[in-house]
């Protein structure tokens, strides 16, 4: 059975870690995989949301190092750095610059690596049994992967310090609380709920959607000057879409818009 489930369905792309028995703790092989699938739905024009899940009772229990090569030798300055950089970060960055919407579907415990993928991603849904844990503390390590990042973006610097400073288990409801996830729903509806949310993404207007990912992705990174003239440049850019005219013809003619992703 494959490390890395994947199916394309109502143009969604469906991609599931599947290493239940590690609690799917990811391995070089899946990060590469999960990537690659990324980046082809962010070319396929048919996929127009994205969901990412797990099998088992974890989402992602983090890296699994047991697995990673070790260095031969005496490690040298900016092996560390280099590692992360093309390993965690990238990992993340692909969820976070993929050209359409994605859904996290967090089934169950999402640590470290894990608690970053699912909070890169556009929207959460979480289980009632998930639990976020920023692991690194516990092992005395700093947090990579993008939580410096991710995190007092999405809670505020105060409770991002707390969360990674004590590494204590956060339920579902608690993270929806702080902001983490958008909704928490009973195990077995997870993924009628995550079908229900995508599918629904993948009838709008999938460019309109694209830019406005990337308008508030980096809305916290720059000056009001540099984010007003990217909302106007992403709005002239839109206005040149199918989906665009036909948004704005359903309007005048008082119908319901059919969005074309293009």
């Amino acid at each position: 059975m494959a490390d890395v489930l994947h199916a394309v369905e109502n143009g969604v792309s469906w991609i599931t870690l599947n290493r239940p028995e590690a609690m799917n703790a990811v391995t070089r092989d899946q990060r590469e995989r999960i990537i690659a699938l990324l980046a082809e739905a962010s070319a396929d024009p048919d996929v127009r949301a994205v969901v990412l899940t797990a099998t088992g009772r974890g989402f992602c229990a983090g890296a699994d190092l047991r697995g990673a090569p070790s260095a031969a030798g005496e490690p040298v300055a900016g092996d560390v750095a280099r590692m992360i950089r093309l390993g965690a970060q990238r990992f993340i960055g692909a969820v976070m610059d993929c050209e359409k919407p994605v859904i996290a579907a967090v089934n169950g415990t999402a640590a470290g690596i894990g608690a970053h993928l699912a909070f890169a991603c556009d929207l959460v849904l979480a289980s009632e049994s998930a639990r976020f844990i920023e692991v690194f503390v516990r092992r005395g390590l700093v947090p990579d992967g993008g939580g410096a990042y991710l995190l007092p973006r999405l809670v505020g610097p105060q409770r991002a310090k707390e969360l990674m400073f004590f590494g204590d288990a956060v339920s579902a409801a608690e993270a929806y609380g702080m902001g983490l996830v958008n909704r928490v729903v009973p195990a077995e509806e997870l993924p009628k709920a995550a079908r229900e949310w995508a599918e629904r993404l993948a009838q709008g207007p999938t460019r309109a959607l694209t830019l406005t990912k990337q308008l508030v992705n980096t809305s916290l990174d720059v000056d009001r000057a540099a984010a007003f003239a990217a909302e106007a440049a992403a709005q002239e850019i839109n206005m040149t879409t199918r989906d665009a005219k036909e948004g704005v013809a359903s309007f005048v003619e008082r119908r319901e818009a059919r969005y074309e992703g293009r």
